[in-house]
């Protein structure tokens, strides 16, 4: 085996051209690097991954831990560089046949049986280092660059300037964005899980540059704005879209901001709007402030809310009858819908309706009795 292994060295340039070469011709990624790279750096590591090959071949002995280690940081770096790892492995494949093609030619079997059974176990050890290699490089990139992204999104948020993370994170800021507050009720999955889902749904939504900083409860969405409203109008579409891939309830707020200085104004409202959502226990969707105008309205504190609420005092004895008017309230003053979700007679609602008016004072039988009844079940929900 010594003779091989002479020839083998005495053969190195040739060796390292022949797997270069094949590596430019068979594996796409080598094809759009550089013919002054490819002689210069590429054709340097070819040489040394070869030069270690035979030297553990001539002594007969797997890599040892400091080789390993050798190979490993390599492998990061080039992974740094921005070699993928289906490149990386295909070289080794590539280059390794490269050379058995050349070296076997002229072998006896005897040489050719221990130069590939060694080969084998090289590979062996080799490919399992060079995978783990990239992917922890892959990993710490891709954590650099949400760490990025969440310093982008949190500087626009807070009014700062936020042109320069831009630029690092390779970020095409969009004039106008839609602040979109998401909220996720409880489900399965664990919290990794439901943030790729969450963030699946948001690239399949909008392949732009989409701004997100999510956790296994929600999170805050930047998604770039357009002058024709289209992108608003999609939203309840993104709210289901979310809720089927995380099979959860999603609650959504938004708010609208028409440059980058509106933006940390436009989170305040999305934020009161989420607030007025979740106090009102409202169900779950989109909620833009045109939709809670009269709760925003009277959710102001003051002598008039607190009033109001107070409408609805008569009836803390009556649990019964505070049901009714929540439900009456909540299907729009529709009595065959209340009776049905309170599981009355008709003629049972319409007599706890005539006891309630008793009670509070309130003439349902008038428009504007209505009206004030539906401010005080609202504003007795916000006091609570």
């Amino acid at each position: 085996m010594f003779q091989f292994t002479e020839r083998a060295l005495t053969r190195l340039p040739e060796l390292v051209r022949a797997a270069v070469e094949r590596c430019a011709a068979e594996v796409p990624y080598y094809r759009t690097i550089s013919k002054e790279l490819l002689d210069g750096d590429v054709s340097s590591a070819f040489a040394a991954a070869i030069r270690l090959h035979t030297q553990t071949l001539s002594e007969d002995r797997a890599l040892n831990a400091t080789e390993l280690a050798v190979i490993t940081d390599w492998s990061a770096r080039r992974a740094a560089d921005g070699l993928p790892l289906d490149a990386a492995l295909a070289a080794y494949m590539v280059g390794t046949t490269a050379c058995w093609d050349l070296l076997t030619a002229d072998a006896t079997p005897e040489e050719m049986r221990r130069y590939g059974a060694h080969t084998l176990r090289y590979l062996a050890s080799v490919i399992p280092a060079v995978a783990l290699a990239h992917l922890h490089e892959q990993q710490q990139i891709e954590g650099q660059r949400r760490d990025q992204r969440s310093r982008l999104v949190l500087a626009l948020l807070v009014g700062e300037p936020a042109s320069e993370l831009a630029a690092q994170c390779g970020v095409r800021l969009a004039p106008a964005y839609l602040v979109l507050l998401l909220h996720l009720g409880p489900g399965p999955g664990d919290s990794r899980q439901t943030v790729r889902h969450v963030q699946t749904a948001l690239d399949a939504h909008q392949r732009t540059d989409v701004l997100a900083t999510l956790t296994a409860e929600g999170g805050t969405v930047l998604l770039p704005a357009d002058s024709d409203g289209h992108a608003m109008d999609a939203l309840p579409d993104l709210v289901t879209q979310v809720a089927a891939a995380t099979a959860r309830p999603v609650t959504a707020s938004v708010s609208a901001a028409p440059d980058h200085a509106g933006i940390p104004a436009a989170l305040a409202e999305a934020k009161q709007v989420a607030d007025l959502v979740a106090r009102l226990n409202r169900p779950p969707g989109l909620y833009r402030l045109e939709d809670v105008l009269l709760e925003y309205q009277l959710a102001r504190p003051g002598r008039a809310l607190t009033g109001l609420a107070a409408k609805l005092d008569p009836l803390d004895s009556r649990p019964d009858l505070l049901a009714t008017v929540e439900s009456f309230v909540r299907h729009g003053h529709n009595r065959s819908h209340a009776s049905a979700e309170l599981r009355v007679h008709r003629n049972t609602l319409d007599y706890r309706l005539t006891k309630v008016a008793k009670m509070t004072g309130i003439d349902l039988t008038r428009p504007e009795g209505l009206r004030l009844l539906d401010a005080a079940v609202t504003a007795r929900a916000l006091a609570r």
